[in-house]
């Protein structure tokens, strides 16, 4: 048999090469905005509110919290409870969907991965970002009771640690994206875990300092705080009312700074080996 010599030979890329597929998925930026663009518009396409749904979700859940915590008569730190739930609600809102839908990568797009190609990486990226630019948005609602509870009631102010919002949004991406990329690679055999999952996270929001702050946790503070979302929460909460933070606030925020790296480069280099053979399991 006569050896054939070919021009090009099309080899699967090594899993290794993590910065080749970054600097490759950046070549598809035009892309990316393409996914990110069409995820904002399908979300309020032929609806009659339209972007006003950004709104209602945080609104409403943040009444069930304030009715909550006055039948429970949970503590606030002093901060208007409306506004001090809202601050937790529209974080936790932009990690709990950023993993919920990048955990379904594989399964929501089988269809178009068989059939063109372009770095996976993509459709997470474009997840991220495309609610990244919900999340401003809603933070834009926390800016309004923010101001409407300063001028009315007064008692808090916000200090240099709201500096730090920047990095805890990117640190919410990181947690959300890299959570969800090793879901979406464990999904791909195993369909059942999407419910547990989603159940899961929606269970872990009610044991999160959403609805009360660290100040009540008690002995059960190391408890919550493994939950690397709460020192976030947390944070935010003490630049925006200059609260009275835990002791070991800024240990748990080590932590959640480690734990997001960590569980970023794992899920991608998860994904990173599931993508090249999904298709047959999927």
């Amino acid at each position: 048999m006569t050896k054939e010599n070919w021009d090009i030979v099309i080899d699967p890329s090594s899993s290794s090469s993590k910065i080749q597929k970054i600097k490759q998925a950046w070549k598809y930026r035009d892309l990316l905005f393409l996914f990110v663009k069409r995820d904002i518009v399908a979300f309020y396409k032929q609806t009659i509110l339209g972007p006003i749904w950004f709104f209602i979700q945080p609104i409403f859940t943040t009444a069930v919290f304030t009715l909550i915590g006055m039948i429970a008569a949970l503590e606030t730190d002093g901060v208007p409870p409306a506004v001090f739930y809202l601050s937790g609600i529209v974080l936790w809102n932009y990690f709990s969907e950023v993993l919920k839908q990048t955990g379904e990568t594989f399964i929501q797009n089988r269809s178009i991965f068989s059939k063109v190609y372009f770095p996976r990486l993509i459709i997470p990226l474009s997840l991220v970002a495309s609610h990244l630019v919900k999340f401003f948005i809603q933070c834009l609602l926390i800016l309004a009771f923010y101001l409407f509870f300063f001028f009315r009631n007064g008692g808090f102010t916000p200090n240099a640690y709201l500096l730090l919002f920047p990095v805890l949004v990117l640190l919410i991406a990181m947690l959300g994206m890299g959570c969800g990329l090793i879901i979406s690679a464990m999904t791909t055999k195993y369909r059942d875990l999407k419910f547990l999952i989603n159940f899961s996270i929606d269970l872990l929001r009610y044991v999160s300092p959403i609805i009360f702050p660290f100040s009540i946790a008690g002995k059960y503070e190391s408890v919550i705080a493994a939950n690397p979302m709460s020192s976030i929460i947390e944070v935010f909460r003490l630049g925006l009312f200059n609260t009275e933070p835990s002791p070991n606030l800024w240990l748990y925020f080590l932590y959640t700074c480690i734990f997001a790296v960590v569980v970023l480069w794992g899920g991608f280099s998860i994904f990173s080996r599931v993508e090249k053979k999904f298709i047959d399991t999927v």
